[in-house]
């Protein structure tokens, strides 16, 4: 139920007039917090941005399900790219050694090679995923709502049974 909840709120987000800066930007960093591993320090960081910038959490909840699904398929990826950086690319190594021995770095995991490698890649497809996604907004109000309002697979789930039950009960609880 919460996929299919989450799903109706960011059918929801993407018909209102939320500006798609907004949506595009949660899909961007939902993108980074489901293609690195979960308990990094980065991420933190990633969570205050969502408070700070406001952006949309259902289309980030969304890229960050959609992301993670297939993020342990690409570990080798992304031990690869760590593993370049960390280990391949001799005029860095004074800088992590100067990192690893800091108070504070070290907290970050950042010597991970998965953890490296991940958090590169999902870098570099930051601005790509948030122009995509943007696009892919504007894309949608302008000329696909009407053929998603209208799709089969949208009527039947609001007319089936179970996710009416699933409705009334959802407002009597407030």
């Amino acid at each position: 139920m919460f996929f299919l909840k989450l799903l109706g709120k960011l059918i929801k987000v993407l018909g209102s007039q939320t500006s798609p800066n907004r949506i595009a930007w949660g899909f961007a960093l939902g993108a980074v917090l489901g293609l690195t591993p979960l308990w990094s320090l980065h991420n933190l960081v990633v969570v205050v941005l969502f408070l700070l910038l406001n952006v949309n959490i259902s289309s980030a909840l969304l890229a960050f399900i959609l992301y993670s699904f297939f993020a342990w398929a690409l570990d080798p990826l992304f031990h690869t790219i760590g593993f370049s950086i960390l280990v391949q690319i001799s005029f860095m190594k004074p800088l992590w050694t100067t990192l690893y021995n800091a108070p504070f770095a070290p907290f970050t995991r950042f010597n991970n090679t998965v953890v490296m490698g991940s958090f590169i890649f999902s870098l570099l497809l930051f601005i790509p995923n948030f122009l995509v996604f943007r696009w892919l907004v504007i894309r949608y109000r302008s000329s696909w709502r009407d053929a998603v309002q209208r799709m089969r697979i949208l009527k039947i789930l609001q007319g089936n049974s179970v996710v009416q039950f699933y409705l009334k009960v959802k407002k009597l609880g407030g």
